[in-house]
């Protein structure tokens, strides 16, 4: 049976939602605010699960054409030189058990070219407000619908989704330069911190859209209130501060040449019970917020859509939604937990965390079976992500 579907939201979640349902022959239409759909933010990682998304919509080769394989993720501590972090991919030749660093603005064009290609409209200009007996409310536009389905992929800021999330004290500034040879392996995620107020990372990102340049996204970890302070000081005082806490990565902090370069992040955490409602499924970031530490973000939206599109497929519409959700839930409430917990050892003002980190918790995780486990957990498979949702031959 086909169905009319609206999504919200143009981002990473909704245009993979709009590419799988359109082509189980669904008229998709994708309304977004801005007046031409385009990405917000800097570099990423797509774990191996969320390239398997990436494969089903057919934007699997374009991606990892313009991103970087990452092996392995790296941190140590700045005052002490240890390693505090030591994560390594499956080296696998054909990368499919490697993360993909790119930058949203290349894995938007991959997933939206996938998107336009079985026949999703997408309507810019249509800021969402509402949604009142099936029909889609905007800030300057008329109603549209009746719709059988809406699907809020509108993010953090949604207003369709009722999740109440609590604002974590930590964000960070991020931004994009050109890579520069500096020492650091190009297949590898760097980072460094100070006990758990300073966290400095550089993340080999790939190419940009209609670039042959390699990227670099780098960030740098500051409480939620303190960007204004930051850009009202000179920016060699932070560059200074850069080079003193990790010296190998002033030449790639260096590039920064202006605040405006770095863009600031705030994070919030908190997950909906019921994603879903009569004639509305919500997901993404709109369902469940938490801090980037694990890097799963745009992999959640797209499990999600990934779930939703596979549970349209297999059942009647009115138990299509509660069947994503049972699909979804321990996988997203297991990561939602390792983030909350993993946070804080690495973005806080705690001495004891950042302590309790350094010495027990990754001599520990350097032994026996926990490896496995941490190579699992960050690829997003240390369980299935959608359990009870398996394809019908």
């Amino acid at each position: 049976m086909s169905y009319n579907i609206a999504i919200a939201g143009a981002g990473i979640g909704g245009l993979t939602a709009a590419a799988l349902l359109a082509r189980q022959g669904h008229t998709i239409t994708v309304f977004d605010q801005f007046d031409t759909p385009r990405p917000v933010g800097s570099g990423l990682v797509i774990q191996p699960v969320g390239q398997a998304v990436l494969d089903e919509i057919g934007a699997g080769g374009a991606a990892r054409a313009k991103g970087n394989a990452v092996r392995r993720m790296l941190g140590h501590e700045a005052d002490s030189g240890r390693r505090v972090l030591d994560v390594t991919y499956d080296h696998d030749p054909n990368g499919l058990h490697v993360g993909l660093a790119i930058h949203r603005a290349a894995l938007f064009d991959a997933i939206l070219q996938s998107a336009l290609i079985v026949g999703v409209t997408i309507k810019p200009s249509h800021e969402v407000t509402a949604l009142k007996d099936r029909h889609l409310h905007f800030r300057s536009n008329d109603p549209q619908g009746p719709f059988d389905l809406v699907i809020d992929s509108s993010g953090a800021s949604s207003p369709l989704s009722p999740i109440q999330a609590k604002p974590l004290p930590y964000g960070a500034i991020w931004g994009t330069v050109p890579w520069c040879e500096c020492g650091l392996p190009q297949d590898q995620l760097t980072q460094v911190y100070r006990r758990a107020d300073r966290m400095i990372g550089i993340m080999p990102s790939g190419t940009l859209p209609g670039s042959d340049i390699q990227q670099a996204a780098v960030f740098w970890s500051m409480p939620r209130d303190a960007h204004d302070a930051w850009r009202a000081a000179p920016l060699s005082d932070w560059q200074a501060k850069v080079a003193q806490l990790w010296p190998q990565a002033a030449p790639i902090f260096e590039q920064i040449t202006s605040h405006e370069q770095m863009t600031m992040a705030r994070y919030a955490h908190g997950t909906l019970r019921k994603p879903y409602a009569d004639n509305l499924a919500i997901i993404g970031d709109a369902a469940h917020k938490a801090s980037p530490q694990l890097g799963q973000g745009a992999n959640m939206a797209m499990l999600d859509a990934s779930a939703l599109a596979k549970a349209i497929a297999q059942h009647p519409l009115q138990d299509a939604l509660p069947a994503y959700a049972m699909a979804r839930r321990w996988h997203v409430r297991i990561y939602q937990a390792m983030s909350w917990a993993f946070t804080p050892q690495y973005q806080s003002d705690s001495r004891i965390l950042p302590a309790f980190r350094d010495h027990l918790l990754f001599p520990v995780s350097q032994f026996g079976p926990v490896p496995r486990v941490l190579t699992r957990l960050v690829r997003g498979d240390m369980i299935p992500p959608m359990a009870s949702l398996t394809p019908r031959d």
